[in-house]
């Protein structure tokens, strides 16, 4: 995205079918500045990339609502304290208006309040709070008025749960009259009160009218921006039969008092089908969201912090930057931070996958929502809010359901034009049975015009992929694989080369002491206890290794008199009066030190892989010790997982030959690209490219970003750098090579989810609109069909929630 562009995701509303997505994104591809738009109909959410120069949010949002639908926004009061005159609370006003994400914000002087209109997905209640502080005023959010999306869903379901059982209620005695006229229903006692068509229409009015409201109102609006959805279909075919049996039963009027060719009930009882399938697909569509849930379900709700030498507990979207947290023993760590004082272990399972708890100590940092298993802990914070690990995974799931795959184009595209087709069939069908089939029978023909109409809803073709997507995308998040959007997880799946980084994808990233070899004219513990004192005294990373490793042997560490870095041979100090030399091989001849007899045992650690140093106390060779980058535990198993899918897998790695080969030979990889520079991993992966290839780059650091951001599918560590984890495609936030091909099964397992439910939403439609048209299916059976349609498709998607890896 260009750093001028501006990116918003906009919660919609009133949206029936894919053709009302088709038409939102078309309408705000239209508006000047507009980058990218994409409408989700299954999230209700449109994310749009806009030039701000040219247009603002304001504007899109009338632009959805003259489309005739509603952009759910959500609304904040705040207390200001501060204010002195009307200059006051213009500046707060304007300053509010400024926030993106913010829509309206007006600010009274009387009553000393501001009240909010904003987009929950762009901006909060802290940062209105932060700006009008910023200002020079004080803040506080009035109570909570907010609501939220999943209270204002439910009381969506609740209103239409009312509406279907009213529907039902009114319809049933209808469908008693209808089914009481077939011979193996003769049993059935009818009373004779349901027969009269003034009762019927009673009873069908209200459903058409009132129940059927939503219907009206949605046909105008699409037909009022020049365009057709899923409610044309109903408001024609309900509106037909409830229509032409008022004509009939204004006719009956002085002739017979009874009648039975009435079709009241074909219009009601499509109707409560209809809000009865819509009823199980939201109740479905809500499932879909579990691992948004989840994932926010394990933020603590509250933080213990120190404010003015007073420990005081506050929700944890209060917490800012710099505050001194505090987290006992059992407490969920509230923000991202680093231990001020204290020690303990925690649990980072919920981030990393690793079960076994971390110990952590002063200037170690931790992560949001991770468990502090022991020990009380003090911890000052870094990242709040938007700006915490969780929140980031949070986004990347929301995006990467929000997101449209490619395949989803095609249904787009055929659900576009696909209402004004079958209004055309279902005229066509009317003619063709009142002209040929029926001679003169109006209601016959007219059956069969509305069997068409309702069957050929597309609500399934437009729910066939962003269901799976939703469904495939959450459950990967489950196991710590963040696809960053619909054209990621589909294009996985088509990959057949991954490229893995040596230092910390294929490896740990950092090096352990691996090797003590020591002269037999030396002790073990005495020579380590002076080098680990003296390579103390460095910052390099080999000598750090060194010096943990010795500190795990629990060896004691000595005074050091002198020390000396060499640049390029080691180090050398004085420890106890004791000259100690630690390094390469010229480092030691240049003093005079033979080490002759060390060469073939320096050799063969060094054709493992290994960093082999030399070490002489007071001029005498005293031994080797070796360090390495070790590889990771569970790589040789996820190399062989990859192979046994077909993919080839290269190493590639600045290192040299040696080392490289002896890491590939451990973990079972064949091919390795060793020596290259950072850009020249780029031209790696440009090079397999030009060969017809489907690479997967993957990498932890800043010198893989170029690769990541040019491969196929970048895929970064999620243990590694923000710069790689920005630049990839995917983050594997376990840090473990398996989830590579855990994530390609998951794009395999979804793309086959979603081809298996585009097939039955094509199949559905292309077998549905002939049988209604040769008159097999009478129009309440079209109805529930067409309400089935949409469940099973859904229902299919959220298969996907119980995939195992």
């Amino acid at each position: 995205m260009s750093s001028t562009e501006q990116e918003v995701s906009l919660q919609i509303e009133g949206m029936t079918c894919a053709a009302c997505a088709s038409r939102i994104e078309k309408g705000l591809k239209k508006m000047p500045g507009v980058v990218e738009a994409n409408v989700n109909f299954a999230l209700e959410k449109s994310n749009v990339r806009f030039n701000p120069a040219a247009t603002n949010i304001e504007e899109l949002q009338k632009k959805v609502e003259a489309l005739g639908y509603h952009v759910r926004t959500e609304k904040a009061e705040l207390d200001i304290t501060g204010m002195t005159c009307a200059a006051c609370a213009t500046r707060i006003e304007k300053g509010l208006n400024k926030l993106p994400g913010v829509t309206k914000a007006t600010v009274n002087l009387a009553l000393e309040t501001a009240a909010v209109e904003y987009n929950p997905s762009e901006v909060g209640t802290i940062e209105m709070v932060q700006r009008v502080e910023k200002l020079g005023y004080g803040a506080t959010v009035k109570g909570d008025k907010t609501v939220d999306i999943a209270q204002q869903r439910q009381q969506e379901l609740d209103a239409q749960t009312g509406k279907f059982l009213f529907s039902l209620i009114l319809s049933v005695p209808l469908l008693w009259a209808m089914v009481s006229h077939f011979s193996f229903t003769s049993f059935i006692p009818l009373p004779d009160m349901l027969i009269n068509p003034w009762v019927q229409l009673a009873l069908a009015t209200p459903v058409q009218f009132i129940v059927g409201k939503q219907f009206y109102i949605g046909a105008y609006k699409a037909l009022r921006n020049k365009s057709a959805n899923m409610d044309v279909l109903v408001a024609l075919g309900t509106s037909a039969a409830y229509f032409y049996s008022l004509y009939l039963t204004i006719l009956s009027i002085g002739s017979a008092a009874h009648m039975v060719e009435l079709y009241y009930e074909t219009s009601a009882v499509l109707i409560t089908l209809i809000l009865l399938g819509k009823l199980f697909e939201a109740r479905a569509k809500g499932r879909s969201s579990e691992a948004i849930k989840k994932l926010m379900g394990l933020q603590a709700k509250t933080a213990t912090v120190l404010r003015k030498e007073q420990e005081i507990e506050i929700p944890f979207e209060q917490v800012q930057v710099g505050d001194i947290v505090y987290v006992k023993s059992g407490e969920k760590v509230p923000v991202d931070g680093v231990i001020t004082e204290g020690r303990s272990a925690l649990d980072e399972s919920m981030l990393t996958g690793e079960s076994v708890p971390v110990d952590k100590a002063v200037g170690d940092a931790v992560i949001g929502a991770t468990v502090n298993k022991n020990g009380f802990l003090k911890i000052k914070a870094t990242k709040v809010g938007r700006d915490t690990a969780l929140a980031q995974i949070i986004k990347v799931v929301e995006e990467a359901q929000g997101s449209k795959a490619p395949i989803q184009r095609l249904a787009d595209q055929i659900s576009g034009i696909f209402v004004p087709i079958v209004v055309g069939i279902a005229i066509l069908t009317f003619f063709a049975w009142y002209v040929w089939v029926s001679p003169g029978e109006f209601a016959v023909a007219l059956e069969k015009l509305i069997a068409v109409l309702v069957i050929a809803c597309p609500c399934a073709l437009g729910l066939a992929t962003p269901t799976s997507i939703m469904a495939g995308s959450g459950r990967a998040a489950e196991f710590g694989i963040l696809f960053k959007g619909g054209e990621h997880l589909e294009m996985t799946h088509q990959l057949d080369t991954v490229i893995l980084d040596k230092t910390g994808t294929v490896t740990n990233g950092t090096p352990e002491l691996t090797d003590v070899i020591i002269a037999e004219s030396f002790h073990e513990a005495e020579v380590l206890s002076l080098v680990g004192s003296a390579e103390k005294q460095s910052e390099h990373p080999l000598a750090q290794a060194i010096v943990e490793g010795i500190g795990k042997r629990n060896i004691a560490y000595k005074p050091v008199a002198a020390f000396e870095a060499i640049p390029g041979y080691g180090v050398q100090a004085t420890v106890e009066g004791r000259t100690v030399m630690i390094g390469t091989r010229k480092l030691l001849r240049n003093n005079h030190i033979t080490i002759e007899h060390a060469e073939n045992k320096m050799e063969q650690l060094e054709r493992q892989g290994k960093t082999a140093m030399l070490v002489a106390i007071d001029d005498q060779y005293a031994g080797i010790i070796a360090v390495a980058d070790t590889v990771k535990q569970t790589s040789k198993e996820a190399v062989a997982r990859l192979r046994e899918m077909g993919l080839d897998v290269i190493m590639i790695t600045g290192d040299n030959k040696q080392t490289a080969q002896a890491i590939a030979q451990q973990v079972g990889i064949e091919k390795v690209i060793a020596e290259v520079l950072p850009e020249g991993k780029a031209a790696e992966v440009k090079k397999l490219q030009e060969q017809g290839k489907k690479v997967a780059m993957v990498g932890d650091g800043i010198n893989d970003a170029p690769a990541l951001a040019l491969a196929d599918i970048g895929m970064a560590i999620g243990t590694g750098t923000d710069v790689a984890m920005e630049a990839a495609d995917i983050t594997l936030m376990r840090g473990d090579l398996n989830s590579i091909a855990d994530a390609i099964f998951m794009s395999k397992r979804t793309i086959r989810n979603i081809k298996q439910n585009l097939f039955w939403a094509f199949a559905y439609n292309a077998l549905g609109i002939p049988i209604a048209a040769l008159g097999f299916l009478a129009p309440w059976i079209a109805g529930a069909a067409m309400a089935f349609s949409s469940v099973s498709v859904v229902l299919n998607a959220l298969r996907l929630q119980r995939v195992k890896l």
